[in-house]
């Protein structure tokens, strides 16, 4: 019995093949979503709604007929899988998490992992990491070859893409710097890198992947164009979903610097303005003073010389005794 996808030598057909390991994983991490859920508490609607929209994506990016294409047939299905795991069931996982529970499931020592894991730069280099290895050729040609292999590689792509997004939406505000880093962030790490390993696939003479040039054909897509394919959605697949998200960062530091520009002028009604602006009032005037002395002392010298001061001191004390 075949547990999970891997790469076959039966030719494709459209009728649906049983993957029982497939199912067993999926209702594991939905009852450990529920139990957790339950026990910790927290959850809104809205966060169920997103957990479960995750776990469905999920499953359409393993199970069949996808998973299957995937794993033995098609370079491009194997790309689709990559960005639906790391772009569209990630982000939904990890926006499903409550705050109450990230806090008390994460207690003790697991916080600190959890903080190193959302620092942006280490997190695009870990998940340009798993971009690149699990697309290089001789990767996809020794795991995709058996179920454990291909298991291992869906679960890269999961963690990839977790922690490709807790820097954007993690489950602990402190933790996630501000809109404009996020944006930058998610530009480079996930629009701007994953093109250069996608131009090999887009602009190669011959089939980089000896597993999906010697597979059985699906259709009359040949070899060339499906990595052709594949590299194209590996550079451009995923702005669809990127675009959106970067420009909600830089609309949302825009606002708060609205916010923070309109504030700053109602300061001056409050009682801490009050305060403020007394003390500023209160600087100006001993400025003010002091400027005033040296002006007059500056034209008391300048008018008066140093004979006529030493003249007046005569006139005043008398005739200087010898």
């Amino acid at each position: 019995m075949t547990w999970w996808c891997a790469s076959s030598e039966l030719s494709w057909t459209w009728a649906p093949r049983a993957y029982p390991g497939i199912w067993i994983f999926m209702l594991g991490v939905a009852i450990f979503g529920v139990v957790a859920a339950r026990r910790h508490g927290g959850a809104s609607t809205r966060q169920r709604a997103l957990w479960w929209a995750g776990l469905l994506a999920l499953w359409v990016a393993t199970d069949w007929p996808l998973g299957a294409l995937g794993a033995g047939y098609l370079a491009s299905a194997h790309m689709l899988q990559y960005l639906l795991y790391t772009f569209v069931a990630a982000p939904l996982l990890v926006l499903s998490v409550p705050e109450r529970l990230a806090r008390q499931s994460l207690s003790g020592g697991l916080v600190r992992p959890l903080a190193i894991l959302s620092r942006p730069l280490l997190a695009g280099v870990l998940v340009n990491v798993v971009l690149v290895a699990t697309h290089a050729p001789i990767t996809v040609d020794a795991l995709r070859t058996s179920q454990a292999g291909s298991f291992g590689m869906d679960l890269l792509w999961l963690a990839g893409g977790l922690i490709l997004w807790l820097p954007i939406c993690g489950p602990l505000p402190e933790q996630r710097p501000s809109y404009i880093a996020r944006g930058a962030y998610l530009f480079l790490a996930a629009g701007v890198i994953p093109m250069i390993p996608g131009g090999f696939l887009t602009f190669a003479d011959f089939p980089l992947y000896r597993l999906y040039e010697l597979a059985p054909r699906v259709g009359s897509i040949s070899a060339i164009t499906d990595q052709q394919l594949a590299g194209a959605l590996m550079k451009v697949g995923n702005l669809p979903l990127v675009w959106p998200v970067i420009g909600a960062m830089f609309w949302r530091a825009a606002q708060q610097e609205r916010q923070a520009e309109s504030a700053a002028p109602g300061l001056a009604g409050s009682p801490a303005g009050v305060g403020v602006a007394a003390a500023g009032q209160h600087q100006l005037a001993a400025h003010g003073e002091r400027a005033a002395e040296h002006q007059w002392l500056d034209e008391h010298i300048s008018e008066t010389t140093v004979d006529e001061i030493f003249d007046q001191s005569a006139r005043s004390d008398g005739p200087v005794r010898r």
